[in-house]
């Protein structure tokens, strides 16, 4: 009897042995997945890489979490994130909003909900670019930066204007000092801009798409001809008959008139603060007056997304805390805005900014409008700048009403046959 039970006891101690020994290997799966669940791989830029180390190393710390960054190159991270194997794939990646759509309609990217408190730091406008959904619009990202374009105000030459009657006023009697001069630079050139006009067209109440009651956009109402728009659209041949605004400015035509003093007011974005500054002009920067509506820019903005590869490395819920939650918080947002000359989402953060141009161009892009995020948009680019290219060339400019509908009768066609 007590050899049969000494028998046991030995087996047992056999077995116990033989599961620590699988534990302990290098390779066995319960050793990896307890790795994995410890560790989140971010892929960021080179140029925010500082800020993202320094920024989730905090949060690791307090978490108990190892971060993982990984540098790779902004343009490569959104295709690389659809090849990518499972065990090399980032839980956590920078992004651009409008890669949005496409990354949540293939599966890629997984939703976030954040707090209250977080809701009211970052503006619903800055929240809707990471928004997304054929029905109901749900959130993808945290943005964490904007970018937008804004009215440069030489203010040796011309005071800043305040209604958009003033700025027009200002801006022709400039332009009639000199044949050199122009009024408004603004880049658009042969091939168009659709970007930068965008304040003169949402200031004339065009819109790009408009929304669905669940607050996703919706392709199948395209604003470029609604009735509001092209009831205002003559102004455009107007500023064309005038040389208000000319599409034979391109972009480096548009710097050099601002830099040589042969432009008081230029749309550019924070891109060019250090050329203007560097060039010693003494400049303003103000969000376009009001026209008909609000002239809002096109925003541009970045933020984290957390990727469907977190919850198979069993880091999801810690990946969206840090998404989520953390990237969302003043400090964190003040230190990654810095690292690339952008203004943060975080209104707490803007506050701080010290730097006064990037304060002025943040209030810039305030009521902005996100670049559409869904796939449709890339219809939309060539056909919109190009009804501005027609419409302020000068001599045999398109009238305005009849480009703009055009290039929306165009839209519709590209969008329908896919």
């Amino acid at each position: 009897m007590l050899n049969k039970q000494m028998a046991r006891v030995g087996t047992v101690l056999l077995a116990a042995v033989a599961v620590a020994l699988l534990v302990l290997a290098p390779g066995a799966p319960a050793a990896h997945k307890a790795a994995a669940a410890t560790t989140i791989r971010i892929w960021t830029d080179q140029d925010r890489k500082a800020a993202v180390d320094r920024v989730t190393s905090a949060w690791g710390n307090s978490k108990g979490v190892e971060v993982e960054v990984v540098v790779k190159p902004f343009g490569k991270i959104r295709d690389d994130l659809k090849t990518i194997q499972a065990g090399q794939a980032p839980d956590v990646v920078v992004a651009a909003h409008d890669w949005t759509g496409q990354l949540a309609a293939d599966g890629l990217v997984v939703p976030i909900v954040p707090n209250k408190a977080v809701l009211k730091l970052v503006p619903k406008y800055a929240r809707d670019a990471f928004s997304y959904g054929t029905g109901v619009a749900r959130l993808y990202g945290m943005p964490t930066t904007l970018e937008n374009v804004g009215l440069f105000v030489n203010t040796s030459l011309v005071k800043v204007p305040k209604t958009w009657a003033a700025l027009e006023k200002s801006a022709l009697a400039f332009k009639r000092k000199s044949a050199d001069n122009l009024a408004i630079a603004v880049q658009q050139g042969a091939g168009g801009d659709a970007y930068h006009m965008y304040p003169f067209f949402s200031g004339l109440c065009g819109y790009v798409f408009g929304k669905t009651k669940g607050g996703s956009l919706s392709p199948s109402n395209i604003g470029l001809g609604n009735k509001a728009f092209l009831k205002n659209a003559p102004l455009i041949d107007k500023w064309n008959r005038e040389g208000l605004i000319t599409s034979k400015v391109d972009s480096s035509t548009a710097q050099n008139a601002f830099l040589k003093g042969q432009a008081a007011y230029w749309i550019t974005g924070p891109w060019n603060i250090d050329t203007v500054r560097k060039a010693g002009v003494k400049f303003q920067i103000i969000q376009v007056p009001k026209i008909k509506c609000r002239a809002a820019p096109f925003l541009g903005v970045n933020g984290f997304m957390v990727t469907k590869f977190a919850a198979s490395h069993g880091v999801e819920s810690a990946a969206k805390d840090l998404v989520a939650s953390y990237m969302a918080g003043a400090n964190a947002q003040q230190d990654l805005a810095a690292a690339n000359g952008r203004y943060p989402a975080n209104v707490t953060a803007g506050k701080r900014i010290t730097d006064p141009a990037l304060r002025q161009i943040g209030r810039a892009s305030t009521g902005g409008v996100p670049m559409p995020n869904i796939p449709q948009m890339g219809s939309v680019w060539d056909e919109l700048g190009g009804a501005w290219v027609k419409s302020t060339k000068g001599s045999g400019a398109t009238p305005a009403r009849s480009a703009f509908a055009t290039a929306a009768a165009n839209i519709r066609k590209k969008i329908a046959s896919g």
